[in-house]
């Protein structure tokens, strides 16, 4: 394994850096609420960091993921990179990546993902969509869902009317057959609730098998990453405030107590990171990778939300502020503990992946 990144990966981490670090600020923050920062979102897309997924890969997406997580920037990157740039690149058929990928570079598309799936969309044999997800990311933002039914086959649903018809209404306008209800979660990810009714869909490339569980394990790798990034961006807060906070006459940092816990928190942040390397990488080089994903993503559920309240708690009192920036890195981190199946989901998944495996070889 070498999880060294390339010189096109390198160069987009660094751009990203720059971005993220330049625009998402504590004011831009606040001043966006609970939506997207769309001047960011078409920042990002102007210089081509969306597009760029397909050419420095899943592992690359993690590293710009890290940087969006530091910051905890408030644009719908990894849903749209995952359920949209990566899913249809993979798994689309060639008319569906024609029709669909130029858009998602350029960001006047924006995708996410109504996963995992838990059983409440049914498709009929002519592929009308019924049901409800009760929240979905980004979704207030999105122009695109991928929907898994019940049988765990993949539909891509046009989330906005489009044409004549989002002319005639707003741009904001939902697509005929779908209904969507904003949804406040405990990050500001623009959220809703999906009601389908008889909506088409259209099926992600030819039905081929396996294609949701590919897709669930590039975003609880996706996802890892930006968890790292959130851990780490709170970290740092917390570093940087025992560092310059002085009590009795000392700075903060020096209590043997406040350094143990940054040290573990440390520890734990590079363990959701390495993990997700892993995990990225192996998808990469075309390997398993379902094993290694469900492993980062219990590290970034169990450790990440370890994290984040030591973020919030060696910041003392200040930590207890609303409206404080490392209370953004405790909310980002809370979310994604339990996005996409919380660590004591993913441990029997993974559980149940490893027995399979071993009754297999013992066969």
């Amino acid at each position: 394994m070498d999880f060294t990144p390339s010189e096109e990966q390198s160069a987009a981490r660094g751009l990203a850096a720059r971005i993220f670090g330049d625009l998402s600020t504590h004011e831009r923050l606040t001043a966006a609420g609970t939506g997207t920062d769309a001047e960011l979102w078409k920042e990002l897309c102007a210089v081509g960091l969306p597009a760029a997924v397909e050419d420095i890969g899943l592992l690359g997406l993690v590293l710009l993921l890290e940087e969006q997580g530091r910051t905890t920037a408030q644009v719908p990157f990894a849903a749209t990179c995952v359920y949209g740039l990566l899913a249809v690149a993979e798994h689309g058929t060639a008319e569906q990546r024609e029709r669909l990928l130029p858009a998602l570079r350029d960001g006047t598309a924006v995708a996410t993902g109504a996963f995992p799936a838990r059983g409440g969309v049914h498709s009929t044999e002519d592929g009308a969509l019924y049901g409800a997800v009760p929240w979905v990311p980004w979704l207030r933002e999105a122009t695109h869902v991928l929907v898994a039914d019940a049988d765990l086959a993949l539909w891509i649903v046009e989330a906005r009317a489009s044409g004549a018809e989002a002319s005639a209404v707003g741009a904001e306008a939902c697509a005929a057959g779908v209904t969507v209800e904003p949804v406040e979660t405990t990050a500001p990810w623009s959220a809703g609730r999906l009601v389908l009714d008889g909506v088409r869909g259209v099926r992600l490339g030819n039905g081929q098998p396996g294609a949701y569980a590919a897709v669930l394990a590039t975003a609880r790798t996706a996802f890892a990453g930006l968890q790292a990034g959130v851990c780490a961006g709170a970290l740092a807060r917390a570093v940087h405030h025992t560092v310059t906070r002085e009590q009795f006459g000392r700075p903060l940092s020096t209590n043997q107590g406040v350094l143990i816990r940054a040290a573990d928190a440390h520890m734990d942040t590079e363990a959701i990171r390495v993990t997700a390397y892993e995990a990225a990488w192996r998808h990469d080089e075309q390997r398993a990778c379902e094993t290694q994903a469900l492993t980062a993503a219990w590290w970034a559920s169990e450790a990440g939300k370890r994290v984040v309240h030591a973020g919030q708690h060696l910041h003392g009192g200040t930590g207890a502020d609303l409206d404080h920036p490392v209370h953004r890195h405790f909310l980002w981190g809370r979310q994604l503990d339990a996005y996409l199946g919380c660590g004591s989901e993913v441990l029997e998944e993974l559980g149940l992946l490893l027995a399979d495996g071993a009754e297999g070889d013992a066969s």
